[in-house]
């Protein structure tokens, strides 16, 4: 289910969703493909995708993988592919690159660092820019794992942008998140001041060979031994792991599975998928009112407010509850 090879037309522009939803559940990476971009650009059938897809929400394992830059994302991502299809999983990859803030454009180099799979119709890798949202995430990357789960991914693997220490926002949407670091980059220190603490389930020492190491697992450690959990909460596991040699993934993979068995134990794992749900479904409310409001900017309504504001007449609050009460009427 890899992305390369030419679309036929049918499929490149086709908006038809239903035969686009159907050829993607058999396993056609092109109808994955132009689903995942009406979703990116926000097409007016993105309603209808949604509905299609909805049937099989749920279905697929969601990761994410996080950490600063070279930290060795990629190539832990690569190598837990070649795991996950040695269980005979099929896997979904969605790899968030950052787009510069001038043209919009994104290298979308994961892609390239992940060509061991480009043949092979059990994986589908998917390069995604960021397109300027925060979080380390793109805006359009919840529907674009809805759907990988309907194109029947066993495991989506969600790789963030890797720009630091705003990059919570995967944890939101992942079932299990690892959060990577590397000996000598400082991250130790770093997981403290981001927060990155609190959102990991699985912290993966990577470059383990590099002086260091040692240091920063007893560092990692010691800061979860200082957090605050009550009876039966999940510990965060720290493994090691050389990725660029393949060594320490099988160790990833077993911390991936002992977290999923605590989620479904413990019932946090629908828990944590009805907040995922909760939270799409206020990111869609929100986009539709921002679409509004965008739409009232074209009339006299909005100017005249920002006018009163500007001179004293109208205080910023009063102002937009009467935008709202615009917007209801």
């Amino acid at each position: 289910m890899s992305e390369l090879g030419t679309a036929a037309p049918s499929i490149r522009r086709s908006r038809d969703v239903p035969m686009l939803v159907e050829r993607a559940r058999a396993g056609d990476p092109r109808a994955v493909a132009r689903l995942i971009t009406l979703v990116e650009s926000g097409d007016e059938v993105l309603p209808q995708v949604a509905a299609a897809l909805a049937p099989y929400a749920g279905q697929a394992q969601v990761v994410g993988l996080t950490g600063s830059p070279g930290v060795g994302k990629s190539t832990t991502t690569n190598e837990l592919v070649r795991a996950l299809r040695a269980r005979g999983h099929r896997v979904g990859v969605l790899a968030v690159d950052p787009s510069s803030p001038f043209t919009g454009g994104a290298i979308l180099g994961d892609r390239i660092r992940m060509q061991d799979h480009a043949t092979d119709p059990g994986v589908y890798i998917r390069s995604m820019s960021s397109r300027g949202h925060l979080g380390g995430l793109s805006a359009a990357t919840p529907q674009a794992v809805r759907v990988l789960e309907g194109a029947g991914c066993d495991v989506v693997l969600v790789e963030t942008v890797g720009v630091g220490q705003a990059e919570v926002e995967v944890a939101s949407l992942a079932d299990t998140t690892l959060v990577l670091l590397a000996p000598g980059m400082g991250d130790a220190i770093q997981a403290v001041k981001a927060g990155i603490l609190e959102i990991a389930d699985i912290f993966v020492v990577n470059k383990a060979d590099r002086d260091g190491a040692d240091a920063t697992v007893r560092d990692i450690n010691g800061m979860i031994a200082l957090g605050e959990r009550g009876p039966g909460e999940w510990r965060p596991q720290v493994v090691r792991s050389i990725a660029a040699r393949g060594e320490g993934i099988d160790d990833i993979a077993a911390a991936i599975d002992k977290h999923r068995g605590w989620l479904v134990e413990h019932g946090e794992l629908r828990r944590r998928r009805e907040a995922r749900a909760a939270a799409e479904i206020e990111a869609i409310a929100l986009g539709v009112l921002r679409a509004r409001i965008g739409s009232l900017r074209d009339g006299t309504g909005l100017a005249a407010l920002a006018g009163r504001v500007a001179e004293g007449a109208l205080d910023p609050y009063a102002a937009a509850g009467e935008l709202l009460a615009e917007l209801e009427r």
